[in-house]
């Protein structure tokens, strides 16, 4: 058994190495050759300057007033909004907002709904 043992080891230890000197170029697609749909629509759009596409980030509030309301953006009739009335309270006012009708909150901010327009993939 030792035998067999040593002469496996001595077969493997002697196996040909070969070595070449050529090194590959080949280097990774960018991340923009790989995605696809919205994904894509995403990148373009943060190439073309727009961090937030689908309005998914939080966004300040303005005056507020009944004839200056804050615009909400959406690709649908209707939204869910939430209001966080003052600025150290951890509560969220939800409200849903629709198409055409301007909402007050609870702390008095109004907001109205504004149509966005689709993008190609997202149709």
């Amino acid at each position: 058994m030792a035998s067999l043992c040593r002469r496996a080891i001595f077969q493997i230890a002697r196996r040909p190495l070969h070595i070449t000197a050529v090194r590959a170029e080949e280097k990774m697609a960018e991340p923009l050759d790989h995605a696809t749909g919205l994904e894509k629509e995403e990148l373009l759009a943060q190439i073309a300057g727009n961090d937030d596409p689908f309005d998914t980030k939080v966004m300040k509030r303005g005056p507020g007033t009944k004839e200056c309301p804050n615009l909400v953006g959406s690709y649908f009739k209707s939204r869910l909004v939430g209001c966080i009335c003052e600025e150290d309270q951890t509560h969220i006012n939800w409200m849903w907002l629709h198409q055409g009708k301007p909402r007050r909150c609870e702390c008095g901010h109004w907001f109205k709904l504004v149509e966005r327009t689709a993008t190609p993939a997202q149709s």
